[in-house]
């Protein structure tokens, strides 16, 4: 479905301090997802079988994200709504890389998001 808000991350450089911040503040229980040499975290609420958020490391093509929650949002039309994006005034920070559905927005007011296309 176009338009709906389908996960929200924390990209920063310390994963695992600001993991377990979240654990104790929120009460999120951390899973690690194993990123080849590294592990990110989808994040569980209590007494939840779904992830409500993942928090990572800024590394890989990660590296340059800034430390926002970052929401992704789903389009139809990927190349069609970067065009729109433009068009309109906002800016593609990062596009798609090769075989990938993601690229990262900046709009017009300054604030990013996700584009992700199912």
């Amino acid at each position: 479905m176009s338009g709906k808000i389908a996960w929200t991350d924390l990209t920063v450089a310390d994963a695992q301090s600001i993991r377990d911040f979240y654990s104790n503040v929120v009460g999120w229980e951390p899973e690690a997802v194993r990123m080849g040499e590294y592990d990110d975290f989808n994040m569980v609420a209590p007494g939840s079988n779904e992830p409500s958020a993942g928090i990572c490391h800024a590394r890989g093509s990660n590296a340059d994200l800034p430390p926002v929650w970052m929401i992704y949002i789903t389009v139809d039309d990927l190349q069609k709504s970067l065009e729109e994006c433009q068009r309109l005034g906002g800016k593609v920070l990062k596009p798609p890389r090769e075989n990938s559905q993601y690229a990262v927005i900046e709009d017009p007011a300054g604030a990013i998001c996700t584009l992700y296309q199912q």
